[in-house]
């Protein structure tokens, strides 16, 4: 299995940052990294893309879910029926995001792998064709030492997590939920994940290099821009009437 993983996920990316490294102008560790995290993202983008249109539509149709969580509250069957027409009339997938979580997984886990080993190029894993860059400026922009700990990094790697986090997750309203304990887990779980992974992405900052920080940071901000993109087209496209299953397709393409 270490094998594959490394054939597949680790050895590529290693092998992208040592010729980023080598042919990009004063050998800028930094700026390779920066490459080498938006290549993956634009690879994956057609998962996450879809994911994102996924979060966005069940986010619209909220006051149907709640309307249907109302009428059918004593029967659980029927809510869930329900519920999976409204989704399949939307054509949503809610198991979508779930799937992209899996197949990004095993590429984030090979990045973080690739960034945390610094300036080392083990041979054993690099191509024929590849040799380890002979200088590597490790100091990203002739500021910051993406190979050692700092302080500023965590912090634009917990501010840009916080942003995309609020984007992704809105605040659920408390009048828009009961007071069982599946709402009041809902209601902790949505807290959590706004304001505590920030903070796990800020101290696990500070305790690794530089690099793996910048590498979040730039993971963060594209996901903000991709979120806002496709925000802005899906209101357009609902602003000229929300599609229907039909058309479903070409709309999710476009957003």
């Amino acid at each position: 299995m270490s094998y594959l993983y490394n054939l597949v996920f680790f050895e590529p990316l290693l092998n992208g940052l040592a010729l980023l490294i080598k042919y990009l102008p004063f050998h800028d560790m930094g700026l390779a990294i920066i490459i080498l995290t938006l290549a993956v993202r634009f690879v994956i983008l057609p998962f996450t893309h879809k994911s994102t249109v996924t979060q966005i539509k069940m986010k619209r149709l909220e006051p149907e879910l709640k309307e249907i969580k109302n009428i059918h509250k004593n029967d659980s069957q029927a809510q869930a029926k329900k519920t999976m027409e409204l989704y399949k009339k939307h054509g949503i997938n809610p198991v979508a995001g779930i799937l992209t979580l899996f197949i990004q997984i095993p590429i984030i886990f090979a990045l973080y792998k690739v960034f945390l080993g610094g300036t080392t190029f083990d041979p054993a894993h690099l191509y024929s064709f590849v040799t380890a860059p002979d200088f590597v400026n490790s100091k990203f922009l002739g500021l910051i030492d993406v190979t050692q700990k700092s302080y500023i990094m965590p912090v634009l790697a917990a501010l840009t997590q916080f942003y995309q986090m609020k984007l992704a997750i809105p605040p659920i309203k408390k009048q828009d939920m009961g007071n069982t304990f599946k709402d009041n887990l809902a209601r902790s779980m949505n807290v959590q994940m706004r304001y505590v992974m920030p903070f796990f992405i800020f101290f696990i900052g500070l305790k690794l290099s530089s690099g793996i920080a910048l590498y979040w940071t730039t993971m963060n901000i594209f996901a903000i821009v991709h979120e806002a993109i496709v925000r802005k087209k899906a209101g357009k496209i609902y602003e000229n009437g929300e599609p229907n299953k039909n058309n479903n397709g070409s709309s999710g393409g476009t957003a």
